[in-house]
């Protein structure tokens, strides 16, 4: 059965009676129709003094194109906890178009571990991620009809791109103004997807409304011809883009089949942007219950690294314990086993494959300092000697091993897990960033690409040293970074999947996000706008003859 069909199928509850279970009245709701909610700030307010909860973050190894199950794994582990008597609550991240359009497909969990309504929260969800599409695009045009009627600013080059929810190759660079109108002005221009925009990163970080509206003034959209830069405060657009976000900011409420409370806010992608959900949504969750399992987009080193140098340091937060997940069928393929023998057993595929789970666990329990467990999502073609050799290659590390049938079983399936992080987020740690404020910004992206990808050195264009010194003369050296690297490997090459011979990091630029409080660093061939893969999903999906969406996964 698909997806979309046990989704379908499955019985859930209003939206109110899973506000209830959470302390959150009916009156602290804005509705969206029967089964998804935004949830008033005043309820934050309320439970301010609140001791918070547990925070156990979900990361993975490397993806690959056979995908690992981190967010069914978040969603079952969130069920499971509820299963053993406890109070969990999930924080996950919204779907973009992009990917359910593309070549990922949904982001809501599989089999019986999913967050429901699935379709409505794949696609239009509650408009926030239209909203910061609509903020970014009103700024672009204030921007170029402020040139068109003199100038007063002195824009002599512009930085702020324009932006769309989907995957389009075609919009990566672009010439506009060309109507040949008197006084138009036409330039270059370009589209990133909007979980690359600025403002979604803003949208992530803001403490509030008010901290909202800063931020978005502190957004640098060009630079003049002495290199001052020009921000969207000057241009009077700030005021406007926080009323077009001002419903959006609001935490969404929704549920899993198994009706676990989820507030699902904000969608920045890992590999291109900061790759964690909302901060206020964070904040609310670790107040609304005892446990809160929250998630980083694709691997430990994108998004774990981001949310830990980035959003814990700004937010002042720090998981404890951290679910480093894998499938034993991608750790053979990480070992160089041909996909076509997946699963076929192979000690020594798993063994080779087993490096990247390792650096992983690694980097998270000795360059952070951290409570980690391994949980491995079982299929059926795993076998005993499979998994008694992971256990004993993690019982050498000390760390522990917890194997999930949450797709098959929901939350049934993953109370062996849900039982071992009950114990492991009382253990004591120690944790600690990979880099410090006041290092410089070579040193902070060195940091990263030696201390977790594990290269051996970082290679800077002259554009990027150029962008680097421009950054610091500014006064934002003390930013933290956020690089921009592909998803599939340590390194900044996607076909380098096992890293076995030394490799380098190569800056190709560097982008200040003065809004989002964070310096983008783009690394090999990365782009900001995806394209759509030969056969996208979205030829798969439809409407059938009863009008039921189809094909969404």
């Amino acid at each position: 059965m698909e997806d979309i069909e046990i989704a379908r199928n499955a019985k859930l509850e209003p939206i109110t009676k899973i506000a209830q279970k959470v302390n959150v009245a009916e009156e602290e709701l804005e509705q969206y129709g029967k089964y998804k909610a935004k949830i008033s700030p005043e309820v934050y307010k309320k439970l301010e003094n609140k001791k918070n909860g547990k925070l156990v973050l979900v990361t993975a190894i490397n993806p690959t194109p056979l995908g690992e199950g981190k967010t069914t794994m978040a969603i079952g582990l969130a069920d499971g906890l509820r299963k053993i008597g406890k109070n969990a609550v999930l924080a996950l991240r919204e779907p973009s178009l992009g990917p359910v359009f593309g070549i990922k497909g949904g982001a809501t969990g599989g089999g019986h571990s999913q967050i429901a309504p699935m379709e409505d929260i794949n696609l239009h969800f509650t408009g926030d991620i239209h909203a910061i599409t609509s903020a970014n695009n009103l700024l672009s045009s204030m921007i170029d009809n402020h040139i068109y009627f003199g100038n007063e600013l002195g824009f002599d080059r512009v930085v702020w791109k324009r932006c769309v929810d989907l995957n389009d190759r075609q919009l990566r660079k672009v010439e506009t103004g060309l109507s040949e109108e008197k006084n138009i002005v036409p330039r270059m221009d370009g589209f990133d997807i909007s979980v690359a925009s600025e403002i979604m990163a803003i949208f992530c970080l803001a403490t509030d409304i008010k901290d909202l509206k800063r931020r978005l003034g502190n957004i640098i959209v060009g630079y003049t011809k002495e290199n001052k830069p020009i921000t969207a405060k000057e241009l009077k657009a700030d005021g406007a883009m926080t009323v077009l976000l001002k419903d959006a900011i609001n935490p969404n409420i929704v549920q899993t089949l198994e009706q676990t409370p989820a507030v699902v806010h904000g969608g920045p992608f890992a590999n291109i942007a900061h790759g964690c959900n909302s901060v206020i949504a964070t904040k609310l969750a670790l107040k609304l219950g005892d446990y809160v399992i929250t998630e980083a987009g694709f691997g430990a080193d994108l998004g774990a690294e981001k949310f830990l140098d980035i959003k814990c340091r700004k937010a002042s937060l720090k998981p404890d314990a951290v679910v480093c997940v894998a499938t034993i069928k991608a750790l053979k393929y990480h070992g160089g086993m041909p996909k076509e023998d997946i699963k076929k057993e192979s000690i020594e595929y798993l063994a080779r494959g087993f490096e990247n789970l390792e650096r992983h666990v690694d980097n998270l329990k000795n360059r952070y300092g951290l409570n980690v467990i391994v949980a491995i999502n079982k299929y059926t073609h795993d076998t005993q000697k499979e998994v008694d050799f992971l256990k004993e290659k993690l019982q050498e590390k000390e760390i522990d091993l917890s194997l999930v049938e949450s797709w098959e079983k929901g939350g049934e399936g993953a109370t062996d897990l849900a039982e071992k992080i009950v114990k492991l987020v009382e253990n004591p740690y120690n944790f600690s960033f990979v880099y410090e404020d006041n290092q410089t910004i070579q040193e902070k992206i060195k940091a990263v690409a030696t201390k977790v990808y594990g290269a051996e050195e970082v290679e800077f264009t002259k554009e990027a040293i150029t962008k680097i010194q421009e950054i610091q003369n500014l006064g934002y050296g003390n930013l933290p970074v956020c690089i921009a690297k592909t998803q599939y490997s340590f390194s900044d090459d996607p076909k380098n999947l096992e890293c076995k011979e030394p490799f380098n990091i190569h800056v190709q630029d560097v982008v200040l996000r003065a809004g989002a409080e964070f310096i983008v660093v783009l690394t090999g061939k990365i782009m900001t706008m995806p394209g759509l893969p030969k056969e996208p999903s979205a030829e798969k999906i439809d409407l059938d003859e009863d009008g039921n969406i189809v094909g969404i996964f």
